[in-house]
Parts: C-alpha cells; sequence; structure tokens
C-alpha cells in the first residue's frame, strides 16, 4: 500500500513547503529550469545534476557568486513567482532569511505591493487536485516565469543567474501546455497573489496568512479569542469540542524564541478543518504552518510573545477582526488596555536552560526578519 501510495524518493507532491522553495530557486536564480517539479526518480532529474555539475565548475572560473546572484530584485522576483503559485507560508520565512545572509535588508511591505500586481496562475494541491508532475505537464515554473515576463513590472527578466545566463534567457518562449492547471494572465483564479502579510495591533511588524488557501467567499472573519500557551493546549481544546463556531484561536509561545526553534502547527489546523469548521474557526498563532495548512491560518505573528509581542496580551473572549481585504489583523482593546496588561504581564522564561537550544532561544529573531539567529549589536 506504501508504495502505491508514495512511491519511491522525492517529496510529496503538492505546492507544500519543500516544493514551494524549490520553485522559488529557480526565479531566485539559484537552480536550473524545471528544478522545482523535475520527477526525483527520471533521467530528466539525473541530467540536470550532471548539467548543474558542469555549471557549477563553470561559475568557480567566472567567479559568479551566489551573493552575485541574491540581490534585492531576486528576491522580489522569489516572492511574485510565490504570489502566482500559493506557496506554502514558510517561504516567507526562509526568503526573508535568504535575504538576510546576503546581505539584505529586505522591507516586509514590498510582499504586499508585488502581491498586488502579481496575478494567483497556478493552483496546485492542498489548494486544489492538481499535483506538482501536473505542473510540470503543463510547462513548468518556466511557463508561469514566461506568462509572467508578458505582464511589465512583474519581474527582473535581466538579472544574472546560475546557468550564466538571464532569467529571461532561462525562460524565454516556454509555453504553457496546459491552461487548466497553469492559467494564462488573462484567466487567473486571482488578479493577487496567494500570499498576504497582515498588519495591525496584534502583528505591528507582520503576519502571513495563504489567502489562496481561504474559501474565498471569506473576505472579512470576526470571532472571539480562545487562548493556549502551546500547541498541545490547542490541539486538545480542538479535539474536546472547547473550540466553537465564531472562535479565534490564538497559539502563542510558539515561535523562533518560544518554541524553541518555530514548531508548525499542522496538527490544529487540520483538526479545525477536519470538524468541518474551515470557514468557522480561525487560528493565529507566532509559530509557522505545515505547507499542506488550509483555512483561516495566519502564522508568523511578530513580534512573537516571547519577545514581547502583542499576542501575548490577547484574553479569552477578546474580538478579532482578520481582514484579508485590508491585510489587517487587529483585537478590539484600547492601547491603554493593552498597555496595562502589558505591564502585568509575567516575563518569558526560557523553556530550555542549558546547552544549544538555550543559546538559540537567547539570539534568534522573530519571523519577520526569517528568524535568523542575531549577535545583539552592541556585543559586536
Amino acid at each position: 500500500m506504501e508504495q502505491n501510495a508514495c512511491p519511491t524518493c522525492g517529496s510529496c507532491s503538492g505546492m507544500f513547503t519543500a516544493n514551494s522553495m524549490n520553485c522559488l530557486m529557480e526565479v531566485l536564480g539559484l537552480a536550473l529550469p524545471y528544478n522545482g517539479t523535475a520527477l526525483a526518480v527520471s533521467e530528466q532529474r539525473r541530467e540536470m545534476i550532471r548539467e548543474a555539475a558542469f555549471k557549477l565548475v563553470d561559475n568557480i572560473k567566472n567567479d559568479l557568486k551566489p551573493r552575485d546572484i541574491i540581490t534585492e530584485e531576486a528576491i522580489d522576483d522569489a516572492f511574485a513567482l510565490d504570489m502566482a503559485m500559493g506557496g506554502s507560508t514558510n517561504t516567507v520565512l526562509h526568503t526573508l532569511a535568504i535575504a538576510n545572509e546576503a546581505g539584505i535588508d529586505y522591507d516586509l511591505t514590498r510582499i504586499n505591493e508585488i502581491a498586488k500586481k502579481t496575478p494567483y496562475l497556478s493552483k496546485i494541491a492542498p489548494s486544489s487536485s492538481y499535483s506538482m508532475h501536473d505542473v510540470h505537464e503543463a510547462g513548468g515554473v518556466p511557463a508561469i516565469i514566461n506568462e509572467l515576463f508578458k505582464k511589465e513590472g512583474t519581474l527582473h527578466p535581466d538579472r544574472i543567474t546560475a546557468t550564466g545566463q538571464t532569467l529571461r534567457q532561462n525562460n524565454e518562449n516556454k509555453e504553457i501546455l496546459n491552461s487548466d492547471v497553469i492559467r494564462h494572465l488573462d484567466n487567473p483564479y486571482d488578479k493577487q497573489g496567494g500570499l498576504s502579510i497582515l498588519y495591525g495591533n496584534i502583528a505591528p511588524k507582520g503576519a502571513v496568512i495563504k489567502v489562496g488557501g481561504v474559501d474565498p467567499s471569506i473576505k472579512v472573519f470576526k470571532g472571539k479569542a480562545i487562548c493556549f500557551d502551546s500547541h498541545d493546549e490547542a490541539v486538545e481544546a480542538i479535539d474536546n469540542h472547547t473550540v466553537r463556531e465564531g472562535h479565534v484561536v490564538v497559539i502563542r509561545y510558539e515561535g523562533p524564541k518560544g518554541g524553541p526553534g518555530m514548531p508548525e502547527m499542522l496538527a490544529p489546523t487540520s483538526s479545525i478543518v477536519g470538524r468541518g469548521l474551515g470557514k468557522d474557526v480561525a487560528l493565529i498563532t507566532d509559530g509557522r504552518f505545515s505547507g499542506a495548512t488550509r483555512g483561516i491560518a495566519v502564522g508568523h505573528v511578530s513580534p512573537e510573545a516571547a519577545a514581547g509581542g502583542p499576542i501575548g496580551l490577547i484574553n479569552d473572549g477578546d474580538e478579532i477582526t482578520i481582514d484579508l481585504t485590508n491585510r489587517t489583523l487587529d483585537v478590539d482593546v484600547s492601547t491603554e488596555t493593552l498597555e496595562a496588561r502589558k505591564q502585568d504581564l509575567k516575563p518569558f522564561k526560557a523553556k530550555v536552560k542549558s546547552g544549544y537550544l538555550a543559546r538559540y532561544t537567547a539570539l534568534v529573531t522573530s519571523a519577520n526578519t526569517g528568524g535568523i539567529m542575531q549577535v545583539p549589536e552592541n556585543l559586536i
């Protein structure tokens, strides 16, 4: 049964985190065309490995380095492809971390500007029944990139890539072979991209939602907060029916510092959808999600609770509004009340007191900067 359900090696075949990042590597310019969709066990993949080895040697000879390829424009283009394919929310975390390693101080607000001008062209599992192999057969990432070239200002086609050629040279004239799987610009799933960054008094530095995984009928969700300080407490409450229609499940102290390590919230979101509450219950967290997550699920709330973020000040019964149209995330509580609650809040204490995780907890940043480890400026 296992061999028939998931034969051979490779990643699962939806637009989950592994495949999302693999696709983004193409447009970033760090991988060869079709890297994101070619089957793991195929002659095309084997040939790609051979070609990559030759390109690597050429790049060493030509002194072409990753820092020459990863520019602010490349990061913009990665998020544009992300929008066009409705990628995993984890792509935001990882791409911001890549930008940081390249010495780029990337402003999170740019992502919403990119979303506004990038159409949603390919809806893939878990948001539809199409698999990554279907995308490959329909032309792969090159066909999506080439289609985006046709909308001026969406991509930066003249950037250098790891092939030694520009993004345009790698992907021009790669046409869509199945317009049901990859749609044309004149027939997108949505005129705007599949990811959004939300801001508000819960997330002053941003939060992420995969709008492509939310029922299209939902533009604004209002509900009463039901708060949990751990993933396990939330799962228990969802499963024993403490969580009901109209609730906004708040899971905090699960961010990079609080987790520690920012664990994914697949179990609670799966339980909510599994109980048939995908349109009636929302979830917000400073943790992250699996690429398989669907429903009204807002993650990466920044600053996280362990760093003193406002998500730690929400009480049971507070009314929370998630506005997907205006990209806002707010709790209906006055600034004065939140400030009073902050004065009464007990300081966060690290869950791990020694070893690597203790050092990680001390140095890690919130998700809005990629959850990177950063030495305080006064020590540099």
